[in-house]
């Protein structure tokens, strides 16, 4: 026989190959039918289609790449075909499923053409993904010819592209759906079919990719971020990923996670997920400066068991919201950390990209915050697809995890398979989610669950009780828990919040965040979602609806056997809470409000509850007080605590007058107290001294006592504040005596402060604003420094807009001094005036007519000489 007859003979046993399905393993199709991939090479052109149970999820759809020296989307000819299984087992440190298996068949076709291609083909149970593979030399990538052919006429929700991934997700048609790039991951269905498209194993050496789609077609092709990818050496695509089954296939799936490399982190038992105390969507700027807000926040996490609270944005900026170059310093952020550790909490810290950006600053940076103890940082603002940002991505990943920080990447592109190389990673966010104030419709809540929450840890931040335009209803908003899967539930809302909804506030209390397996009950997209989430021997239900109120039927597919229920549910007037005993296989009905919910605990029949006790630590109570400079605390407790001592803590350059008091034993009913004189430097301004009890090795409770230091005059001066005011009028809200414009009930007695300087005594005033005072010519000298009090700076922050004022001393109606115009940024400005013979005295304050409202002015340590 001739060599070329021999060789047509294996050309086309090659390309009849080529049609041959992936063949079904046995075991799977037990269950259900595995899907099938095609390679077909027409003309020199590949194409890939994917059917399953004979419905067509994705027609001939073109595949290829271009480089630089060699297009190899054409032209090729089939030269060998190999085939393997691929079978692997790892553990998860977060996510739907702890243990994972993976089976997968890979498929490697290889081509040549301008140059060698290899085409790798994985199929799943759950879906069907592929990889280019070329060899060094071609140059960088310029694009691939990939692309994804819907059936026109299927399904689709799918959310247009933005390079932080927040764009809500809307249910349209394949080939209806307009002109425009859209996000990863996106969801077609067809026949009950469901396809989900993404991509996984995204790193340095790729870019990014979104999908491209023109109207009246079912195309959707790949588009990178970058016009060219660098590419040293040989080179691998990411994997393109159909996620292929049911809704319950799709939804529970791992298939993206499967197919990236393994992890990279050799010893992960430092890595504990949990909940998360998050202050920034109730408590905002100001929450993120104020360490007196962070300890509530932690002492809500200490008393209910959540392991960690998070500092958000502010912490590293001052009072105008300007970036403040000494934070790594004198930030307070350390003293929080171990208010935290005394407590049972650990800190996470927000962080902007950009703090992080270049070696030198993430080497010094994260050693930093191990050196403090901080447990995770929460990076911001990456906002990029392009191929520098995952190089950065490569680096900060190996550097958290050598630094034994946890990871949650917010302004970030979506996970890729992360969360099973670099197991730290816990959440990200690359979702319209909880932060934004407009489009979290019932719709787009119950698309997510089946959408960017199958890739990944998704940081939706649930729990926005204190929202009072919020779509979903209590039991809705509390199933979120359940429903959206996150390492780190970071969780909205105030303290208080939590307290005036007591039932739901059991159920966080017990709702884990890692799963050792995940359900889909009932759902369809944009409609509804109800899962079943295990931990241990308990099951977790949480169930979300869209739309009108309505009666449902909600499947208990659970384990065989007898289960208590215990569920949560709107009632008319709130939460309420109810049990019932069922057989799994039944029915769960249950009536649910407009945008409605439930959840539901579920642990074996026979059992008296399914809550558990949470590792909290003992109900304890200090309170203490302040007369001067005189401290008086008092500790009590609800539980036997041992080796007690109570003591007042003060700042450095402070000293103590009196002992602690200590006690072997403290028992409920029982009580000791102390009293101390504390000494302060030469200060001025409010302190708030806390009064320690420490106990049990090392946990503490604490209550701070205001201490109000002044700085004393010379002989003959006097402070305005402790003299009456003849007349006193304010721009917005009262004048204040040694407190900044707005007094307690605004500004929960903030003290006054210009440029960061605190002061004990003053007038804190809002323009215009006009003070007399009666001096009857007995006073000779007046002064005082003035300008924009530091609590205008949240404003700034806010509103991107500061205060601007000017100040007048006036003598009997006369202009005696004056300022010009001053801002925030404004040095303090000292101001004096000879107030001889002068028989009233006005201080004036006048608006700089910019147009804003925070115009805080404070007249600091204001004082006068007299006869």
């Amino acid at each position: 026989m001739r060599l070329s007859t021999v060789r047509r003979r294996v050309a086309g046993a090659l390309v009849a190959a080529l049609a041959v399905s992936a063949i079904t393993p046995t075991a799977a199709a037990q269950d259900s039918p595995w899907p099938k991939a095609v390679v077909t090479l027409s003309n020199g052109v590949p194409s890939l289609s994917v059917t399953r149970g004979g419905t067509t999820v994705l027609e001939p759809s073109p595949l290829g790449v271009v480089t630089e020296r060699a297009d190899l989307s054409s032209g090729l000819r089939l030269t060998g075909r190999t085939e393997r299984r691929v079978v692997e087992h790892y553990t998860a440190s977060s996510g739907k499923q702890r243990q994972r298996s993976v089976v997968h068949r890979e498929e490697r076709y290889s081509f040549s053409g301008a140059a060698r291609l290899d085409l790798v083909v994985r199929t799943a149970a759950d879906g069907v993904a592929y990889r280019y593979e070329v060899p060094a030399g071609l140059g960088d990538v310029l694009r691939e010819t990939s692309a994804f052919r819907v059936p026109s006429a299927a399904t689709g929700w799918i959310a247009k592209y933005r390079r932080d991934y927040e764009n809500p997700f809307a249910q349209t048609n394949a080939a209806a759906a307009e002109t425009a790039e859209y996000l990863h991951p996106a969801l077609f269905e067809t026949n009950g079919v469901y396809a989900l498209l993404t991509e996984s194993s995204v790193d340095g050496r790729h870019s990014g990719a979104r999908l491209a789609h023109t109207a009246g077609s079912g195309l959707y092709s790949i588009r990178y971020w970058d016009e060219r990818v660098a590419v040293d050496g040989a080179w691998q695509s990411p994997w393109r990923t159909v996620v292929v089954g049911s809704l319950a296939d799709v939804s529970e799936s791992t298939l993206v996670d499967d197919l990236a490399p393994r992890s990279k982190v050799r010893d992960t038992s430092w890595i504990k997920p949990g909940k998360v105390f998050w202050s920034w969507l109730a408590g905002g700027r100001e929450a993120g400066q104020s360490l007196a807000m962070q300890k509530q926040y932690v002492d809500y996490a200490a008393a209910h068991g959540w392991p960690y609270a998070l500092v958000d944005a502010g912490w590293y900026f001052d009072p105008n919201w300007d970036y403040d170059p000494t934070w790594e310093q004198t930030s307070w952020i350390p003293s929080l950390i171990s208010y935290a550790a005394a407590r049972g909490v650990k800190i996470h810290l927000w962080v902007h990209y950009d703090e992080l950006d270049t070696p030198e600053e993430s080497a010094t940076r994260l050693a930093l915050f191990e050196r403090w103890g901080v447990a995770g940082v929460k990076i911001d603002f990456m906002d990029s697809d392009g191929q520098d940002r995952y190089r950065w991505y490569d680096r900060i990943l190996a550097e958290t995890a050598a630094h034994h920080l946890l990871v949650n990447f917010h302004g970030s592109t979506i996970p890729h398979g992360v969360h099973r190389t670099w197991p730290h990673v816990m959440t990200m966010e690359a979702v319209h989610g909880g932060e934004k104030s407009s489009g979290l419709t019932g719709a787009h809540l119950t698309a997510l669950p089946f959408t960017r929450g199958v890739v990944g840890g998704m940081d939706y931040t649930p729990l926005a009780w204190h929202r009072p335009s919020r779509t979903t209803s209590d039991a809705h908003e509390l199933a979120l828990t359940v429903l959206y899967e996150s390492g780190l539930a970071n969780l909205a809302g105030r303290p208080e919040d939590y307290a005036a909804r007591p039932i739901a506030e059991r159920f966080v209390d017990q709702v884990p965040t890692t799963w050792d397996e995940t359900r889909l009950l009932s759902g369809r997209p944009a409609d509804h979602a109800v899962f079943a989430r295990r931990s241990g021997d308990r099951w977790f239900l949480g169930g979300g609806y869209a739309g009108q109120a309505r009666t449902v039927s909600v499947p208990l597919s659970l384990p065989a056997g007898r289960w208590l229920v215990e569920i949560t549910r709107d009632g008319p007037s709130g939460l309420v809470a109810e049990s019932r005993t069922m057989r799994a296989g039944d029915t769960l009905t249950l009536d649910v409000t407009t945008n409605g919910g439930f959840t539901a605990i579920a642990c074996r029949a026979g059992s008296r509850t399914c809550t558990r006790p949470i590792p909290a630590i003992p109900r304890t109570s200090v309170s203490a007080s302040a007369r001067g400079y005189a401290l008086t605390g008092l500790f009590t407790t609800s539980a036997d605590v041992r080796d007690v001592t109570l003591e007042p803590r003060v700042p450095t350059g402070w000293s103590v007058q009196g002992s602690p008091v200590t006690t072997r034993v403290l028992r409920p009913g029982q009580a000791i107290s102390g009293n101390w004189t504390v000494v302060p430097p030469a200060t001025a301004g409010y302190f708030d001294i806390p009064v320690v009890a420490s106990f049990n090795n090392g946990t503490e409770s604490e209550k701070t006592a205001r201490v109000h230091v002044v700085r004393p005059l010379p002989d003959g001066w006097s402070y305005l504040s402790d003299h009456p005011w003849s007349s006193a009028t304010g721009g917005d809200g009262p004048v204040e005596k040694d407190l900044s414009n707005g007094g307690p009930a605004a500004n929960d007695g903030r003290g006054i402060a210009l440029r960061r300087t605190t002061y004990g005594k003053g007038l804190g005033t809002h323009a215009n604003s006009e003070i007399t005072y009666d001096l009857a010519a007995r006073c000779t000298t007046f002064s005082a420094s003035v300008g924009v009090d530091d609590e205008a700076g949240l404003d700034v922050a806010r509103q991107k807009a500061g205060g601007t004022v000017s100040f007048q001393v006036l003598g009997d109606g006369a202009v005696l001094t004056t300022t010009p115009t001053l801002g925030v940024r404004s040095p303090v400005t000292d101001m004096t005036a000879d107030l001889t013979n002068v028989r009233t005295l006005t201080l004036r304050v006048l608006d700089g007519n910019d147009g804003t409202q925070n115009d805080h002015a404070s007249w600091a340590d204001a004082r006068i000489l007299c006869t």
